[in-house]
């Protein structure tokens, strides 16, 4: 595979952008009869809408040649068949045999991992009908009602945008919370309002070595212990746990019937998929969880068998790849307006900077181009009195994702109609801005004097041209988001194809873990190394001189 700036389509790339440079993205709409017909898909309940953007259907086709010099088209093929994708820890990237509805084997090795992941289910599925319908109690005999979900990462942030965004569908008498950060604040919250004989833990760690889901899961079960006066042994009753790591497990308390297994081929930011989901099938039910994993596994097959130029997640990731390498746009903003979605940012950071922040290529070369974009962004309509400001008139061109349903899940008159035109409006204000002739013609019908019609007449002009893509979807339920989640995976994979880097593994969160633990030695023996910094040196003196145990 050639290098990605070495390529001629690269090249050619390189060439056309110069040639879009002058040209609005409005104008395009002119210059392009078809543009419609060709940068708007349909697929379900979707309707994607790439036309607001830099992108003429001479530039997808460039991007796909592109695609193809980098051989994307047989990546796909070969994480559907199992092979070791994830390069850097030899493992496949197999989070698609998670959701397979399918009768095809997917094989690891050789052996096909279907039969292990379908009893997985069907332990998660039996588990959940018997907390469902009070089969499974607390030690003293008492329905579950609260489910505390303990991860951190992947084996978080999955599960909590999904419970939060399938609220409506939750089962009653079932309340779920989730406990991720090490601050003690994070777990107090929760455990102050749970009854300990009526509460379940979930504790989520693949390795069950993580430091901050440890501290939390020890602290709950301590808490449990001293507030129920129940022995070891009724752990089992109130603890269970989605590990890899069977001993570890059961030296916590925690029996081997109690275990949820997952595997190394599914990463931490693709694992909701997984017995990591178990909180979600508790929440809202196992039917609607294999409604989601069949989202899912609609998107895995347009991916893997459409062709690339109509292929949604392909569209997706080739666009982030011409505004980072091209027109050297570094952040992108998500925007959904559907206030069930607030937490899409939060989980999209992970998902795609985790797998793609980084600079070192297959061949183990630092690249000389840039990768990952930064993500940010929040819930419409309140970021439209944040940061939007920034992006209608800032000097920073941000590539925006806006997200909102056709149908809402609410019932109040006229919310849904303004919630609506808001986001179509800020996608069409974005594009077409407002120039200094139409301001003018505003400001001289204000009333206002000449002198300060002349004074506010810049600050009131809007360039415009800025980019974005619309993302309609019918109604938001557990198939319409699992699609949802899987067209952005797959971007994320073809991204790090084109890039040709390793979106499956993540060395860049190890280094800053590693430091903590000699610092944390340091706290624990009040003792400062004589090889730290003069600033850590600072820090630590500050807290040995204000921290009180």
């Amino acid at each position: 595979m050639a290098k990605l700036a070495e390529t001629l389509a690269f090249k050619q790339l390189r060439e056309h952008k110069r040639s879009l440079e002058s040209v609005r993205i409005f104008d395009l709409f002119l210059l392009e009869p078809k543009r419609l017909e060709n940068l708007t898909f349909e697929f379900d309940d979707f309707l994607f809408d790439f036309s607001k953007n830099h992108l003429s259907y001479q530039t997808l086709n460039l991007l796909i040649d592109l695609a193809k010099e980098q051989n994307l088209p047989e990546k796909i093929e070969q994480m559907f068949n199992g092979e070791k994708i994830n390069f850097t820890e030899h493992r496949a990237a197999l989070h698609i045999a998670l959701r397979n509805f399918g009768a095809q084997p997917i094989k690891v090795d050789g052996w096909d991992v279907m039969p292990k992941v379908n009893s997985v289910l069907l332990k998660m599925r039996n588990f959940t009908e018997m907390v469902h319908n009070g089969f499974w109690r607390g030690f003293r005999g008492d329905r579950i009602t609260d489910v505390v979900h303990i991860g951190i990462g992947g084996s978080d942030l999955g599960p909590r945008l999904v419970c939060d965004a399938l609220e409506y569908y939750r089962k009653p008498n079932i309340t779920v919370h989730f406990v991720s950060n090490v601050d003690g604040n994070d777990i107090q919250k929760v455990l102050r309002v749970v009854n300990p004989f009526r509460t379940l833990f979930i504790i989520a760690s693949k390795s069950f070595t993580t430091q901050e889901t440890l501290i939390n899961a020890n602290t709950a079960k301590e808490w449990f212990l001293l507030n129920t006066n129940a022995m070891e042994k009724d752990l089992a009753k109130h603890f269970v746990a989605i590990s890899t790591n069977e001993e570890a497990c059961q030296k916590f308390g925690i029996p081997t019937e109690n275990m949820f297994h997952f595997w190394n081929w599914v990463g931490g930011r693709f694992s909701l998929w997984s017995a990591i989901g178990l909180v979600i099938a508790l929440y809202i039910g196992f039917e609607n969880f294999q409604n989601l994993l069949e989202g899912a596994y609609v998107v895995d097959k347009h991916f893997r068998y459409e062709p690339l130029e109509r292929n949604i997640p392909v569209i997706m990731g080739l666009l982030n790849v011409w505004y980072t390498n091209f027109w050297n746009y570094h952040t992108q903003a998500i925007v959904p307006y559907d206030l069930q979605l607030r937490l899409l940012p939060d989980y999209l950071q992970q998902l795609i900077m985790e797998s793609n922040g980084k600079r070192v290529n297959s061949q183990g070369e630092e690249v000389d181009y840039h990768t990952s974009p930064v993500i940010w962004g929040k819930v419409g309509t309140d970021c439209q009195h944040s940061f939007f400001q920034l992006l209608h008139q800032g000097t920073q061109v941000v590539p925006i994702d806006f997200l909102a349903p056709a149908e809402p899940v609410h019932s109040f008159p006229n919310h849904h109609e303004v919630l609506i035109s808001n986001f179509i409006a800020q996608s069409e204000a974005l594009m077409l801005g407002k120039n200094k002739e139409e301001v003018a013609k505003e400001l001289s019908q204000s009333g206002l004097e000449v002198l300060e019609r002349t004074e506010l007449l810049p600050h009131k002009i809007f360039h415009g041209n800025r980019p974005s893509t619309s993302i309609f979807y019918k109604k938001l339920n557990p198939k319409t988001l699992g699609s949802l989640l899987a067209f952005y995976e797959h971007r994320v994979f073809v991204e790090g194809v084109l890039w040709d880097i390793n979106s499956f593994d993540q060395w860049g969160v190890e280094l800053g873990k590693q430091i903590a633990k000699k610092v944390l030695k340091q706290i624990e023996n009040r003792r400062i190394d004589k090889d730290v910094s003069p600033s850590t040196k600072l820090l630590l003196e500050f807290f040995f001189k204000n921290f009180k145990r």
